[in-house]
């Protein structure tokens, strides 16, 4: 199974061939790995054309690939002297396998391998590359007319080809063995000759596009390395049935319709996630603004507070559903303070012992608001509770300390205190970063996550 490519370029997703990966370019959130952020971003990069530096690394590489087939014509005579049928008929399989998309947050797992395999073993070694690029273009010649992708992705469909490059060239070097048990040497080093040359052609792509390091993409490639390996075995079974009887290779086509359903009810729910992850956001949005409406430095502050956690819980390295979390508990943590009387929340001086004391219930009120949203929110809601938590276990409503208290409000608490320490106040001047920054690392241990307040730091460091 395959990782079929979307391309990328001006909207720079991270982009490792036909059997890599598509990352999505860090953003607002780096949702990498959050599948169904990268989804979507996928969705809505796939109709646009590749950025200028994209497109002259992407044509080269389809340019050399061509050379690279062709060569492979030449330089190896075969034997075998298939029908035209069965190339025609192994193309349209291959299109329709590269059609079956389970989409995943790193783009779309193909089970193409299930017809590369026989290809390798039926046609002429030399054609196969040549039959797998007019597979994939084929396969996307629906998405083309209907606008769903740029038809300069073609481009994108022909480099990500080079993986059959090196297992034909494999197949050729070992005089084209039949598909047998016997011939297990052959298919093991074709499979690591394909995921070779797959992943070099990639690297040196991303690398020259992005800068991205090969070993992370190896991370990333991993697992679809594995369900190339597991497909391989049942696709060279198919190859040994229809060595004899090449009709025989449309057994395949049932294979491919089952994964086509399944596929769909895929993305049937991913889009359902998609809907409900955009009416919780949408449900966020709408409080923040009701926050704002009743109280303007409440409102702005909360939405400042927003981008500082998110690049703090970028720099802390946070997994993506944390940093969903993250930010939608920034965007919220002031929520319950819709329900503390006006006269407190707009109070220009300090406030009494009895009007702090009410004011500290605005956590466990907004806790109490989101939980009756429930789903994420609800969720939300019980980081909403601990934003004023301190370290040392001195801080409300729970008395927790240390790493008794979630992550993602040790990250709020602290950013939320830096935000207000450089906003103007009725009572106050705003501080100057250095000095927000000062008081924050003497608060370390203390009030503050020591962590959280140096990953602060590095941010606040970058943006002035």
């Amino acid at each position: 199974m395959a990782v079929k490519a979307a391309g990328h370029g001006a909207d720079r997703p991270r982009e490792m061939a036909e059997t890599g990966v598509v990352l999505a370019e860090p953003s607002a959130l780096e949702y990498e790995g959050d599948g169904n952020a990268l989804i979507e971003e996928r969705r809505a990069r796939a109709a646009r054309p590749l950025a200028a530096r994209d497109s002259i690394v992407t044509s080269a590489s389809a340019v050399l690939f061509l050379g690279a087939a062709v060569s492979l014509q030449v330089l190896f005579t075969s034997e075998r002297s298939p029908s035209p049928l069965l190339y025609a008929v192994l193309v349209l399989a291959y299109a329709y396998a590269s059609r079956v998309e389970f989409e995943v947050g790193i783009g779309s797992a193909i089970p193409t391998q299930l017809v590369f395999v026989p290809m390798l073993f039926l046609l002429p070694p030399g054609a196969v590359p040549i039959c797998v690029a007019a597979g994939l273009l084929l396969g996307n010649v629906p998405d083309y007319l209907r606008g769903k992708e740029h038809v300069e992705r073609a481009l994108v469909m022909v480099a990500s080809s080079w993986h059959a490059v090196g297992a034909a060239l494999v197949v050729a070097l070992a005089n084209e063995p039949e598909p047998a048990w016997s011939a297990w040497p052959v298919l093991l080093l074709a499979l690591v000759a394909q995921l070779s040359f797959d992943f070099a052609g990639s690297a040196v792509r991303a690398g020259l596009v992005l800068g991205l390091r090969p070993n992370s993409q190896v991370r990333m490639m991993a697992w679809v390395w594995g369900v190339d390996a597991a497909l391989t075995p049942i696709a060279f079974l198919i190859a040994m049935v229809a060595f004899g009887a090449p009709a025989a290779v449309l057994v395949v086509l049932p294979l491919l319709g089952l994964l086509a359903f399944l596929a769909q009810e895929r993305r049937r729910r991913i889009d359902y996630a998609l809907e409900l992850g955009h009416a919780y956001r949408g449900t966020a949005f709408l409080l923040g603004d009701v926050i704002e409406a009743d109280d303007a430095y409440t409102g702005s502050h909360s939405r400042d507070v927003v981008d500082l956690v998110v690049a703090v819980s970028l720099e802390l390295g946070l997994d993506p559903s944390a940093q969903r979390d993250a930010e939608l508990t920034a965007l919220l943590h002031d929520v319950g303070k819709i329900r503390i009387p006006a006269e407190i929340i707009s109070k220009p001086g300090k406030l009494t012992d009895e009007e702090w004391a009410v004011m500290k219930t605005h956590t466990v009120e907004g806790e109490q608001m989101l939980e009756k949203i429930g789903g994420l929110l609800g969720r939300v809601g019980r980081l909403v509770r601990s934003c004023h938590e301190r370290w040392d276990g001195g801080g409300y409503p729970d008395g927790l300390a240390g790493e008794d208290i979630p992550l993602v409000a040790r990250v709020v608490c602290a950013c939320d205190a830096y935000n207000a320490m450089t906003t103007d106040r009725s009572y106050r001047p705003a501080r100057s970063a250095d000095e927000a920054l000062a008081e924050m690392a003497s608060c370390a241990g203390t009030q503050f996550d020591p962590g959280v307040v140096v990953a602060l730091e590095a941010v606040v460091r970058r943006a002035i």
